[in-house]
């Protein structure tokens, strides 16, 4: 094989895509279809509670076009981190659905896959006590028993090492769970014979599809070429096009090093890439290097419920509350305090988002001049939902009828887009597995099922 041909449909499974690209896609006869369905980037709320990313109807869609080309052109389609997070009940839920859509299409004899990606704590608990598991950055809190247990799933990130197990073993349709995002790129660059590095480095470019595009998006497909000099990124939608820049721009993107990516047992290392646009739309990348590492370590990820939320959405548009905005939060925080004063002030947090006034930086923000209205959301998390509710409640009455000096209106502070205005969002979770932990290799702690209707 002189070329390997990916089809990457989305950024996100479910984020959707369009037919024609994905048919002109398949024009080019790829070799696979790989598509990475998972993120932290939203934070632990979907690992901790169980649920999906996106909708049932909407990753339906996707994965339909997906699974029946893939099997009529006979070349293997790869989902990662099934579900958004690649817990048990993530993939569980992935699979129903492609249950439904083999059997809608006749398709129940497609060998199908699955690599579970799960840990169990009594591993995790062994690691600790050898000192094997180590956080994954400053901030991340200490593991304790305590967090341990308290966290509802455990899931690691996979590298490509399973998902080519599961290719030699003539896996044409492969659900994986939490994987490493650029790692089934890889796998079927290592599968059919062709550098790893390049693997990794078009996976990492590939897994957000359209996004290193001129128009830049994760809703539109994308082709990667992988040959042995390099590989080439190519657009499949004719209203995009790459350039050096963007894809370059995108080789940066999420990483902690200008030009080093580690990813479990390897360090990519792309400081003497070269990017050349060969054609109006293409970019070709050579120079990629890869190495492994002196010990295995796969990344774990947890999440604990912590708290309960309620918010309030309002707005503010008085000009002279807008210029002493935050006195009157505080003071509005304090009254809350005061009535509530039976009640553990740690036990409960009031939080203030302006939008128009440092909503987004904070005190990072340069620009310091005032706008003509603001967008306030009140945020109470508490130990329980009763309790979020009642004090978000008291806080959104106080500032609403807070009053304050020059106010000329006791009508009321602020305008309400949505009745009723408080809104109880539920658990909070937070990250409470974050960490490296030391393993032999980076097959063993990944079971490959394969699985029938």
């Amino acid at each position: 094989m002189e070329e390997l041909k990916i089809l990457a449909p989305c950024g996100i499974l479910g984020y959707g895509y369009p037919k024609e690209s994905f048919m002109r896609g398949m024009k080019e006869k790829p070799n696979a279809i790989i598509v990475d369905a998972g993120s932290t980037d939203a934070g632990p709320h979907k690992l901790g509670a169980g649920v999906a990313i996106v909708s049932r109807q909407a990753c339906k869609k996707d994965l339909e076009i997906m699974i029946t080309e893939g099997a009529k052109a006979n070349i293997p389609v790869i989902i990662g981190s099934a579900g958004g997070s690649g817990g048990k009940v993530h993939v569980e839920w992935t699979w129903s659905i492609i249950q439904e859509i083999l059997k809608e299409n006749h398709l129940e004899n497609l060998k199908t896959a699955v690599i579970w990606a799960d840990i169990s704590k009594d591993e995790i608990r062994e690691k600790l006590k050898k000192g094997e598991v180590t956080p994954l950055g400053a901030a991340v809190k200490e593991l304790t028993e305590e967090r341990l247990e308290a966290t509802s799933e455990i899931v690691a990130q996979m590298g490509h090492e399973p998902i080519v197990e599961a290719l030699k073993k003539g896996a044409q349709l492969i659900i994986c769970g939490r994987a490493y995002d650029p790692a089934p790129f890889a796998a079927a660059a290592e599968f059919y014979g062709f550098d790893l590095a390049y693997g990794y480095h078009a996976g990492k470019i590939l897994e957000c599809a359209a996004l290193c595009a001129v128009p830049g998006t994760t809703k539109d497909c994308m082709l990667g070429t992988i040959r042995k000099d390099g590989f080439i990124i190519t657009p499949l939608s004719e209203e995009r096009k790459c350039t050096p820049l963007s894809v370059a721009a995108h080789t940066f993107y999420e990483k902690s090093h200008p030009y080093k990516l580690h990813g479990p047992g390897q360090i990519l290392d792309l400081e003497n890439c070269t990017f050349t646009q060969i054609d109006e739309s293409s970019v070709f990348v050579t120079g990629s290097k890869i190495y492994p590492t002196e010990e295995y370590f796969i990344k774990l990820e947890g999440a604990m419920k912590v708290a309960y939320r309620t918010f309030v959405v309002a707005g503010v548009r008085d000009p002279i509350l807008i210029s002493k905005l935050e006195l009157i939060e505080n003071l509005a925080k304090e009254q809350v305090k005061k009535y509530y004063s039976d009640v553990p002030e740690d036990t409960y947090t009031m939080n203030f988002i302006n939008y128009g006034i440092n909503g987004v930086m904070g005190e990072l923000e340069p620009c310091k001049d005032l706008p003509h209205e603001v967008g306030v959301v009140f945020e109470v998390i508490a130990k329980t939902q009763e309790m979020a509710d009642s004090i978000c409640g008291t806080l959104r009455s106080s500032f609403l009828h807070y009053g304050y000096e020059g106010r000329k209106s006791t009508a009321g502070n602020l305008a309400f887009p949505f009745a009723p205005s408080d809104i109880s969002f539920g658990a909070v979770y937070e990250f409470s597995v974050y960490h490296l932990m030391k393993v032999n290799n980076g097959i063993d702690n990944f079971k490959i099922e394969f699985v029938r209707i």
